[in-house]
């Protein structure tokens, strides 16, 4: 009988150690190594034994030999999942989704999988079929072409993938999935990272795009190796509160595309909508006159979006004000109340100040410096600012209103939105010289006060 191997390795950082020792060498963690049973056949491969072909060994080749096809990306027929993956997914890519416990990775890609036109094969390792029908019913009553396994270890699912033949795999969860080369419990790292390789793999050979779904930590990360992001393709990252309806779906890594798209939702009973015009959700429908708010264009990733800044300014009834913020940078808060102070003459000193951007989103653009001043502004004179109005321009520590990054596009989703005014620094270069929308250009925060108090 041959002799059992064990390694020691790092949950944290996924480095392998011949010993056990109280600090990884590689990370620096302590307490972070566990032994782990290791098994390596002769022949590892995710096809059968009895399918298995003869390879030829690959060739180096000139790079100017190399020919490269156009192949066409396939769509998932969701606008915001193929914005952010950069057009759709790429034959033999491997996508990894993360995110929160219930934040709705299951039901999206189960929603996704229900709506395509290809043969999908949604694999899953934490729920039964019985319970994906009943979700599935929920979500689209009549799916088209997808069908469902509930399988953890590999060698089986890639049977049924042999006899299937399918276009698309889901794997939900890849750290429910084990296979028989590693002796080691599902969820370790040694059995995530053997388990994603033959899925890579397979998908490389095929080129059937695979589509997983991952787990995170308490800190935030994946869980697993770190190497098993860098293993894939495409990371993706599902945010959100679960106390909010809305979620953002952000790209961490792409391969194929652009990571500056992002994809919103909203969460129904019916599953997730796409939500086309962010804007709409952010910004309050109220008609009265409130003051303290103010509108400003943001960017988040490659889509402008208009969102509200809402301030309240009051006596402070203890000795030391408050200053309180929620989507906002508390630091960049104080450094603004100075400049109001020093260069503006306003007395913020001896009240509370609290700022908070609606929608339940954190925001860190520059370009909404200038919506906070005048929100804060707006509340300590008890003049409310009109609706029509917005802002996009950041604000330097003289009192200065500085350009930002992308102006005519924040200018645009204004206009488009039906916004009447928006107030830019005076050094903006915009290549149109007539836009539908009125541009104020303003160069100090005296100009602002004077525009829009009088």
């Amino acid at each position: 009988m041959a002799k059992t191997k064990t390694t020691f390795y790092c949950q944290n950082c996924g480095a392998q150690h011949s010993k056990w020792q109280g600090q990884c060498s590689s990370c620096k963690e302590w307490n972070t190594l566990v032994e782990e049973i290791v098994q390596k056949p002769d022949q590892k491969d995710w096809k059968p034994k009895e399918t298995r072909e003869v390879k030829r060994t690959p060739v180096p080749l000139r790079i100017t030999e190399i020919e490269v096809g156009n192949e066409p990306r396939l769509t998932t027929n969701n606008t915001e999942l193929d914005r952010v993956l950069g057009g759709g997914l790429v034959p033999g890519s491997l996508t990894l989704l993360g995110g929160e416990p219930g934040i709705g990775k299951s039901t999206l890609l189960l929603q996704i999988s229900l709506h395509l036109s290809q043969k999908t094969l949604y694999v899953s390792g934490e729920e039964s079929q019985q319970q994906i029908k009943m979700r599935a019913e929920r979500i689209n009553p009549n799916p088209a072409n997808c069908f469902i396994l509930t399988e953890t270890k590999t060698q089986n699912i890639f049977r049924q993938i042999e006899s299937l033949q399918p276009e698309i795999v889901i794997i939900d969860s890849i750290q429910t999935l084990h296979t028989d080369y590693i002796e080691s419990s599902p969820g370790s790292i040694s059995q995530i990272r053997e388990c994603t390789a033959e899925l890579i793999k397979y998908a490389k050979e095929t080129g059937v795009p695979v589509i997983l779904i991952g787990h995170i930590t308490k800190e935030g990360s994946i869980a697993g190796p770190k190497v098993l992001e860098h293993m894939v393709d495409t990371v993706l990252q599902f945010e959100g509160d679960r106390n909010h309806v809305y979620r953002i779906l952000r790209a961490h890594k792409n391969r194929f595309g652009s990571t500056q798209e992002l994809g919103i939702y909203e969460m129904q009973g019916s599953g997730l909508r796409e939500v086309s015009n962010p804007s709409e959700i952010l910004i309050s429908k109220n008609d009265e006159g409130l003051s303290g708010t103010a509108i400003a264009s943001t960017l988040e990733g490659m889509r402008p979006l208009m969102i509200e800044i809402q301030a309240l300014v009051s006596s402070a009834v203890y000795g030391t004000p408050q200053r309180s913020t929620t989507g906002y940078n508390a630091k960049r808060l104080n450094m603004l109340l100075a400049v109001l102070e020093k260069r503006a003459g306003f007395r913020l000193g001896a009240k509370d100040v609290f700022l908070n951007v609606t929608g339940g989103i954190s925001v860190d653009d520059p370009a909404i410096d200038l919506a906070v001043i005048a929100a804060i502004l707006s509340s300590n004179e008890d003049i409310y600012i009109e609706k029509d109005i917005c802002f996009a321009a950041e604000v330097g520590l003289a009192g200065e209103i500085r350009p930002v990054t992308r102006a005519e596009q924040r200018i645009l989703e204004a206009e488009k939105l039906g916004f009447a005014t928006i107030m830019v620094s005076k050094q903006t270069k915009l290549p149109k010289t007539h836009y539908a929308i009125r541009i104020q250009k303003v160069a100090r925060i005296e100009d602002v006060v004077t525009y829009l108090f009088g």
